[in-house]
């Protein structure tokens, strides 16, 4: 009983935005005068919308990535190696998960820019400080995820391999990786989602014409309210959804979270 409410709680806004997105009613008015799917075909109409979510998608798609590209190095290290510092470095890989996202937009913008004042290089609004900032916030939860697969890895298979005479750098190839495949990939999703309906960050380093999904949102609530904006919300969890769904075929994703 206990779950069931906690589970109806946490769905009880999903099913609101659902029903919201259906309505005839330009305003939300009790009771609703009919319902119809045109916000659907709406959402679909707004250039904005479709421009940002290509632009989500891409910018998600590199910091997944680059994300993985850094965390598993330092998961590699951090499980294989007792060394001084090693807790710090966890603590710093993790630090954005305990840091609002608020904060790390504006602490980069700031930075950005008396980095550019000092220097003279453009960096304001270039896009590889934009996906860079992205990659920050893919990171802890690819380290998270990695680390938790790895501590639980049996070592004797890689022991196994070096003993035949593998070399350190095929032992990780040809072993390691393989066996940490499904904590990559559920690391890549989780990685993914996050960057992909980030809002945040995406205020402070968007430069002009970089509009992501959820920044055309809200500035699309700026000057117009109506189930627009329920639609377009439907439509990215069932994207999300789908692309976890989807995922879930290649590697049980359940089993490493």
């Amino acid at each position: 009983m206990i779950i069931f409410c906690g589970m109806s709680i946490m769905l009880l806004p999903l099913i609101l935005i659902l029903w919201l997105s259906v309505t005839s009613n330009e305003i939300l008015a009790l009771p609703v005068e009919g319902y119809s799917f045109r916000w659907f075909s709406e959402a679909f109409r707004q250039p904005q919308f479709l421009s940002g979510f290509l632009l989500s998608v891409t910018v998600a798609t590199f910091a997944t990535v680059a994300g993985l590209i850094v965390s598993v190095p330092a998961a590699l290290v951090i499980v294989r190696r007792r060394f001084w510092g090693r807790e710090a470095l966890i603590q710093l890989l993790m630090s954005p998960l305990t840091v609002p996202a608020i904060v790390i937009g504006a602490a980069l913008y700031i930075t950005v820019v008396e980095v550019e004042i000092a220097s003279g290089v453009p960096l304001v609004g270039s896009t590889a400080i934009f996906a860079a900032g992205h990659v920050l916030l893919t990171i802890p939860w690819c380290v998270r995820l990695l680390l938790a697969s790895m501590e639980g890895l049996n070592q004797s298979i890689e022991e196994a391999a070096a003993s035949l005479g593998a070399s350190p750098a095929s032992v990780i190839w040809r072993v390691t990786l393989p066996l940490i495949r499904p904590a990559m990939f559920a690391a890549g999703v989780f990685a993914f989602v996050v960057s992909f309906g980030n809002l945040e960050v995406s205020i402070f380093l968007s430069g002009p014409g970089q509009v992501t999904l959820p920044v055309a949102v809200m500035q699309y609530l700026e000057w117009k309210i109506d189930p627009t904006i329920a639609a377009v919300s439907v439509l990215q969890v069932l994207f999300v959804a789908v692309m976890l769904v989807i995922s879930d075929r290649f590697v049980n994703i359940s089993r490493m979270v």
